[in-house]
């Protein structure tokens, strides 16, 4: 009989989120999708879950708040030990350049990706470890190597803070069989960005020639999880066509 996987994702109600939780469905894990604005999103996704076999608790929280993290590990509690997080909600926070840029936003943007990842990761430590382990995916950027610049370069600065907090954090916890990397995708076809078509206009500087698709993004997160990779902790896994 194999054993029960559980699943939190954070930011599961579109984009690469949704993508995460469909891809997981199908592979046998049951999925709490931590949302923040879009509750009839959410549950749209929930549904694709569920269609798949498999239960899903729609929980909305901010990651940057302390509490609201504390209460989606205690939902996905209910559903069985911990197995693996996917720390994925994000926001690019103002676009332009960085001497244009909204402090309010910049601040708000560090909040979510840099401090919501390490408090989302802080309590699935502390729900692994007495588990027998598990394993942490961050979804990082390209971004953190090239600097978005004239774009967003302090979101770009926040991804390369998730990936020292990666890098760290597996060697840390290594002992108590909780594997942690993450994913670093390039332009993907989402509305994560502010210009609809950016990703058809980035098409000529990607080596591949085309921006990729959410679901190629959880492929990587799917094998980092999976007992395929049981030799694998603190790796940066870059989908992002060459670039």
């Amino acid at each position: 009989m194999k054993a029960q996987l559980v699943t939190v994702v954070t930011g599961g109600s579109r984009g690469i989120g949704a993508a995460i939780c469909r891809r997981l469905a199908g592979e046998g894990h049951d999925v709490v999708l931590g949302y923040h604005t879009d509750g009839a999103a959410a549950e749209a996704v929930a549904a694709q879950v569920r269609d798949r076999g498999r239960t899903c608790l729609t929980v909305r929280a901010d990651t940057a708040e302390e509490a609201d993290v504390e209460h989606l590990f205690d939902r996905a509690a209910q559903l069985g030990p911990l197995t693996a997080l996917v720390n994925n909600a994000g926001t690019s926070g103002p676009n332009g350049p960085l001497a244009e840029a909204d402090p309010a936003g910049i601040r708000r943007a560090l909040d979510i990706n840099i401090l919501g990842y390490l408090l989302c990761a802080r309590r699935a430590v502390q729900d692994m470890a007495p588990t027998g382990g598990g394993a942490i995916v961050n979804i990082s950027s390209a971004a953190a190597t090239l600097g978005s610049p004239g774009q967003y370069v302090h979101y770009a600065a926040s991804k390369a803070a998730v990936d020292a907090m990666t890098v760290g954090l597996s060697k840390e916890v290594a002992g108590q069989r909780i594997r942690v990397n993450a994913v670093a995708p390039g332009t993907i076809w989402t509305d994560f960005h502010q210009d609809p078509q950016r990703p058809a206009k980035a098409a000529a500087n990607i080596p591949l020639g085309r921006a990729g698709q959410p679901e190629e993004i959880a492929a990587a997160v799917s094998w980092l999880l999976s007992q395929d990779a049981s030799y694998t902790t603190g790796a940066i896994l870059r989908v992002a066509g060459g670039l």
